[in-house]
């Protein structure tokens, strides 16, 4: 089994990065930002399967937020919930430079075979731990910024992924 320990390791870079930057550039309360995380996260399952492939396509994210807008058409608080796994997973696409590698990121459209060979790994140590220091800084700052620390926000977080209305305000 192959295994790109950079991409496993990298979980507060692909965490931390996506809540914050989703955070601050939708400023919405109303998205859960706990299935932003999940999102950014899934694409990591397929380094313990060999390697990048689907999770690390285009396709991929587009499909997902297809099934959410057709599995809850007519249900558009759901369809705002759960749009929060494929935009997780667009940002992961981003944060793990997927994007550098054409014939991956435009799976299928650019034949079905991936050379493995090619796929952007961080295999670096320094590199990693700079990467994951960053996104727990990301995190922490998410969590000070809209006050996740404070009782009753964690439990609003914890309990439903939405963060104060207020917090977002000062954006």
């Amino acid at each position: 089994m192959r295994l790109h320990l950079g991409s496993l390791i990298m979980l507060l870079w692909f965490a931390g990065l996506s809540f914050i930057i989703v955070a601050t550039v939708f400023a919405s309360p109303a998205i859960d930002y706990r299935l932003i995380v999940i999102g950014s996260l899934v694409p990591v399952i397929e380094m313990v399967l060999e390697g990048p492939w689907v999770l690390h396509s285009l396709i991929a994210p587009v499909l997902v937020m297809g099934f959410v807008m057709v599995a809850f058409q007519g249900k558009r608080l759901k369809q705002r919930k759960w749009l929060g796994v494929p935009i997780g997973m667009f940002f992961y696409l981003f944060l793990d430079r997927a994007w550098t590698n054409a014939d991956l990121f435009w799976w299928p459209v650019s034949g079905f075979q991936i050379d493995k060979a090619d796929v952007p790994t961080w295999e670096q140590p320094a590199l990693l731990i700079s990467m994951e220091a960053v996104g727990l800084l990301a995190a922490i700052y998410g969590v000070v910024k809209y006050r996740i620390y404070e009782k009753e926000n964690m439990k609003l977080f914890l309990r439903t992924g939405r963060l104060q209305r207020q917090m977002m305000q000062g954006n």
